[in-house]
This record gives C-alpha cells, structure tokens and sequence, in this order.
C-alpha cells in the first residue's frame, strides 16, 4: 500500500526544477513549467496532459517522464509510474530520484526484489539517505529477510539516532519476530523522542491485545491515536473491537457508524456492525448491513455465511438455503458449510438434515479443523489478531483487530492459489459495477473538478459512451476541444448547416428555453425552405440533427432516410441515423422501465440496451444500427470514433471477442484515443484479464480520461 513506504514526492519536483536544459525551446521550458505547476497544486491529470506535450515534442528529455511517473503515482498508477520512471532513466541513468520513485512504485505493486536493487542503486551514492534505508529495511522484512533488515535499520539508527519512525520501523519487525520486549523498548524511545508517533501508539496497543488480553490499556493508547489521527476509519474499527471485548456495545456500536461515516465504500466496517447487532439480536439492520458487503464485495463468502445465519434466525429459510448452497458449491470440503445447512434444514423439516450433519462431522475429524460449528463462523469478525501500522511515523494501514477462526483459516488456504484467477478478477470487477452511486451534492460539485486524488472519489464504474456528432459539447480543461471526423470537418466548411457540428461523447442536455426554441425555429426554416427549394441532402440532414436535438426520433430517422435517398453515400447521415435509432431504443427501454415495478435489487450502473430483454431480442433490435456503423465503416475505413462506437455497442451486447477486435482497430487508427483504451480495459476486466485491463486503463488515464484511475484503484487494492 502506498501509505508503507516513505517518499519525498512532495519535493522532488522543487528539486528538479533547476535541472531543466536551459538550451531547450522556450515554447518547451513554458509547458514544463506549467506541468509543475499544476503538479505542485496537486492537479495531477492537467499536469500530465501537459508533460505528454512536452513528451511528444522532446522524447529524449528525462524530466517530462519522471514528472508524469510522479502524477501517476500520486493517483495510485504504481505500474504506469514504474514505466515512465524507467523511461526517464533510459534518457538519463543519473536521475537518483527517478530510481527512488520506481522502488517506491515496485513495493507498492509487490515487485520488492527490483525495489531493492533501485534502492542500492541510490545508495551507491548517498550511502546515509535516511528515507532510502528506511523503505530497503521495510523491503527487506516483507521478503521474510528479517536479519538483513535488522541490519539495515541499525545502520539507519546509527546514522539518525533521532528518527523515531526508525524506532517504530524496528518494532514492527521485532514484533513480527516475536520480540516483545525489543519492540516495546523501541516503542518507548520513539515516543521519547516524539510525542505524536501514531504508529507507536498502535504497536504498544498491538503487544497489550496479543500478550497480555489487557483491553483497557490497549484502548488508552488507541485513543490517543485517534485525537492525533481522527478522521482514519480504520482507528474507529480497531477502537470498536476493544470497547467491545469491554462490554461496551453501545461504543463499538457508534466507533463502526463513524467509521462507515469517514469511508462509506469500506466493507469492514458495514460487515463488523453486522456482527455486533447479530449478537444484540437487531437482525434487520444487520442483514442491511451485510447486503451493503456483498454490494461491495460481490460474492463474499463469510458474507454470504453470515448472512445465511441471519436469514435462518429470521426464519427466511429459503434465502438461507441458497446462501449456503453457494458457499458449498465453492467450498465443497468445508465442515461449517454442511453444519449450518444441516441446521436450516433441520428446521425446514427437511430429512436430509441429519445427511448434512453426518457429512459435517466427517469433515471436521478428517481435517482437524475443531469446532466448525455455527458458534465459530459467528464470531469470525477479523483478519489478524494484531493492529497493522505502516511505520512510518506518519500512517497507517489499520486491519479488523480479532481472533482468526477455523472458517477464516479454510478460505486463507482455498483462496491462496487462486488469488488472481480470471474469475476472482471477473468478480471483483462486476462487484464494482453493482455499487449504487451514493455521492452527495457537494461530492458532486467537487466532481466537476479534476485536481487532487480522483481515483479516492466515489463514482459509479461505466464504459466510456459512444460519440456522437451533435450542436452541443461539454469541454473540460482535459478536453477543451471536440473529437475529429473528417467528414464532419468537411460539413462544417461548407456552411450549409445553421449551427456548427462538434463530435463527443459527452452531449449536455438542453436546459436554456432559448437554445431549445432556436432549434423549433431551425426545423421551421427547413419545412419553409424544403417545401419552395429543390430537395438536398444536406437539407434533410441538418433538420434530422435539430429533431434529433429535440429528442424527436421517429422525425429524425426519417429525415436520414430521405438524405440518403438522395445521396446514398452520405456517410455522415448513416452515422447519426445509427444514433438515432439508438437513442430510440434507449429512451423506450426507459420508459418501459418507469412502468415496470422494481425488484429492489441492485443492478449494474453501465447503460443496457432494453434491460428487460433477453440478449437474442436486445441483439436484434441491435441489428438496424449495426448496420449502420458498418455502412460507415464500409464508406470511411480510417474512422477511428466508428470502429470506437462499433465496440461499445458491441460491449454492451456482451460480445466481448468481437468488441476487442473494434476497439483494437480504433487504437491502431488513432493511438492516442483515450476512451477506446478505456474501454479496452474494461472488457479485459470482464473476461478476468487484469494485467492487460490495468495496462489499458493506465494508458487512458495517462490520455485524460478521468474514471481511469478511480477504476485502476479499485481493480488493485
């Protein structure tokens, strides 16, 4: 996690900004500096808009790559800030920072051995640099090298005696030697030495937990954390298991809400609130609660087990039934799995109970698993008995404190080999897709904006949408102009449309009484002018794009079809009559579901055509506007936006081979086409590939599209 490791980000750029070539264009110089502007103002994406124009212009300065690296790790691209660090240092192999940054990046992302190799490097000259011994001893203790990183942190502590995160730093690996007494030794010098170490704190708090079950000191020290580090939730978390285990509910209780408060996307704390009001018998909110975790999680199976014990308790018998089946069809060894469904049964009146228990019993004495009863699963609230801390002095990586239980330790071994399988990517992605977009109106403001950390905001996921051409556009500092076609360009010059044709995805609704009676005026002047003129095309044309604004289709389509009869290779009218009918279906499908009482169930954010349909109806209602885009690619071959649109089509009727196949031809056509990567990794994810699905949206991210790397985060965490 980015939180573990100490780098001097915040000042690099200040650093380096003497270094500039003093020979290079003055047209060059001013883009860098407005790049570290914006960089030094946090407005990361801007400013690497701005160093891929220095980039482009000057791909043998190292300064714009290791700037841009520096952006993209600031928004969590660790694998796209390794790659540009690594292409500042093919320009100039003497960029000291440039190698701390990518060591940095590569312990983010797990690739600890280069990490350490890049922090030897640095070392080579300045052999005493305190954050780079720090971050190697760190790299060291997370490869299970434990002496090597003992030595490293007494050649930190000898050289800076007054480092209390060292302190800290070494307490942590003596605790995860099993050095209590040098870790508490530690402990206590690094608060000598600073009176606001967190992370101290929450160590001494660990060994009190863990070594001596004294709650009550452990919670003096977890409270000190808190009023020096209040709005982590991850404190309330760990605050709450304490006051719990001292019998005050009613603390826990308000320690989870205010953590659920401070991070309303983190599922621990909906799913140890759940645990809590199970035991105080409030079943409803804590069944809410953890419908919030599989929201969240997708399939989470010590959700799903929780939630069937719920279920059971509320004697919803059925709903418990498929909980546990599911967790047995994963898990099919799994003793607690069949004791549960042998209670459900049992209660069902259903024979096949005593079948499940015997089953249940054969399990637990062939694994020796102890008690896998209900008792064990129940109370199965953490991940670790110990409270995590980064070290650093500064951060912190809190986890649920608790004791593991046999559950725990099953799925710990029958998820380890498959941690990054397609289907756990595939399901992790599609969970994302199913979270409801809860932002609030002043989340919302802030969204307009694109300065600071936009992976951290809470946004629904969706593909990027099809293009369009349309009278309106909705520039943003990213994208101050619209998208080219050619054929629109040439349109434009001839003048014979009334209002001027941009190409976008993003078209704003029309709100403004006057621009909406400028476009009833419009149609008005080509019924007058169409009824005493000869027929043109390019008449019909511009009145289907302003009924077409109007959201008048059926008239729209119409007047496609007359401009093509008059000019059949009219490519432009093929590409908005493609649009037309798509918008038509869209807004019934709509409007059959304003009719259509919900299920109360929470669907998938990205768009579908007529989501009521079965995949065969929705695919042949598809077939007039896929016809369409392939008459447009038939009369314009080199059309990036129409292979793009052919491809979001395609994504949305769920035919992923082909759809691939459409967005790689939009790339190929126009390698900067930010959306087409966009969505290039969003079917990637779909099929389970996360290596190729994170590379694609890096590079939209890096291109401009600013839900990359909201995505990117949430794909990797």
């Amino acid at each position: 996690m980015l939180s573990r490791f100490i780098i001097r980000i915040a000042c690099l750029a200040a650093l380096l900004s003497c270094e500039m070539p003093t020979h290079a264009q003055i047209n060059t110089d001013q883009v860098m500096q407005v790049g570290r502007n914006a960089l030094y103002f946090e407005d990361y994406m801007l400013s690497i808009q701005y160093f891929n124009q220095v980039i482009a212009a000057k791909p043998y300065l190292a300064q714009p790559y290791f700037f841009r690296a520096i952006a993209k790790y600031n928004l969590d691209d660790f694998r796209g800030a390794v790659a540009d660090a690594s292409k500042a240092l093919e320009q100039n192999p003497f960029l000291l920072d440039a190698y701390e940054l990518r060591a940095v990046a590569n312990q983010n992302i797990g690739n600890v051995e280069d990490a350490l190799n890049d922090y030897d490097e640095v070392l080579g000259t300045l052999p005493e640099n305190r954050v780079i011994l720090f971050n190697k001893a760190l790299a060291y203790q997370e490869l299970k090298r434990y002496d090597e990183a003992a030595a490293t942190f007494d050649a930190l502590l000898a050289t800076h005696s007054g480092f209390d995160g060292g302190y800290v730093g070494r307490a942590r690996l003596r605790l995860e030697q099993k050095d209590t007494v040098g870790a508490l030794a530690d402990v206590e010098k690094a608060l000598d030495l600073n009176k606001r170490s967190v992370n101290a704190y929450l160590i001494r708090a660990d060994v009190a937990i863990n070594s001596h079950r004294d709650y009550a000191a452990a919670l003096d020290d977890m409270n000190e954390a808190i009023r020096l580090q209040p709005k982590y939730p991850g404190f309330y978390i760990n605050r709450a298991f304490l006051r719990h285990n001292l019998d005050d509910y009613y603390g826990a209780l308000s320690d989870y809400e205010y953590a659920i408060q401070l991070d309303p996307e983190d599922y621990t704390g909906y799913f140890n609130r759940a645990l809590l009001l199970c035991e105080v018998r409030d079943f409803d909110k804590a069944l809410a609660d953890l419908n919030k975790v599989l929201a969240l999680r997708g399939t989470d199976y010590r959700a799903l087990y929780n939630r069937a014990l719920v279920l059971k308790e509320k004697r919803d018998f059925k709903g418990a039934l498929a909980d546990i089946n599911t967790i047995i069809a994963a898990y099919p060894n799994l003793a607690a799995g069949y004791f549960l469904r042998s209670e459900i049964r049992r209660d069902m009146g259903d024979m096949k109970a005593k079948e499940d228990f015997d089953r249940s019993l054969a399990l637990a004495r062939g694994n020796k698993a102890g008690n896998s009863g209900r008792n064990d699963i129940r109370e199965q609230g953490g991940q670790d008995s110990s409270i995590k801390t980064s070290s650093d002095g500064n951060s912190t990586e809190p986890q649920t404190a608790g004791e593991p239980t046999p559950f725990d330790k099953d799925f710990e071994e029958i998820m380890r080999g498959a941690a990054e399988s397609p289907d756990k990517v595939m399901a992790r992605f599609t969970s994302l897709l199913t979270v409801n977009d809860n932002t609030n109106i002043e989340q919302e403001f802030i969204n307009k904006s694109i300065r600071g950390r936009v992976q951290n905001r809470n946004v629904s996921i969706s593909y990027e949408p099809i293009f369009t051409a349309s009278y309106y556009n909705s520039p943003t500092e990213l994208r101050p102009n619209p998208e080219y076609i050619k054929e629109v360009d040439e349109i434009n010059r001839t003048r014979a449309l009334r209002f001027l044709l941009q190409v976008t995805n993003s078209v704003p609704s029309l709100d403004d009484e006057d621009q909406i009676k400028r476009h009833f005026d419009s149609v008005n002047y080509y019924n007058s002018y169409l009824s005493s003129h000869k027929p043109r095309a390019i008449d019909y044309f511009g009145r289907a794009m302003d009924l077409l604004t109007l959201r008048n289709y059926d008239g729209s389509i119409a007047d496609f079809n007359r401009a093509l009869e008059l000019t059949p290779d009219f490519t432009m009218a093929y590409f908005m009559r493609g649009i037309a009918r798509l918008q038509k279906l869209e807004s019934e499908a709509e409007e059959s579901a304003k009719t259509q009482p919900g299920d109360g169930r929470i669907h998938q954010t990205a768009p579908a055509i007529m989501p009521g349909a079965s995949m065969q109806q929705r695919r042949a209602n598809m077939t007039e506007v896929m016809a369409d885009i392939d008459k447009v690619i038939e009369l314009s071959p080199e059309m990036p936006v129409a292979y793009y649109n052919k491809g979001v089509i395609l994504l949305q009727l769920q035919d992923y081979t082909s759809a691939l196949k459409a967005l790689n031809r939009a790339i190929e056509l126009k390698p900067d086409f930010g959306e087409a990567y966009y969505n290039r990794g969003y079917v990637y994810y779909m099929l389970g590939d996360s290596s190729k699905g994170s590379a694609d949206v890096s590079k939209a991210g890096e291109l401009g599209v600013v839900p990359s790397y909201n995505l990117l985060k949430r794909m990797n965490r």
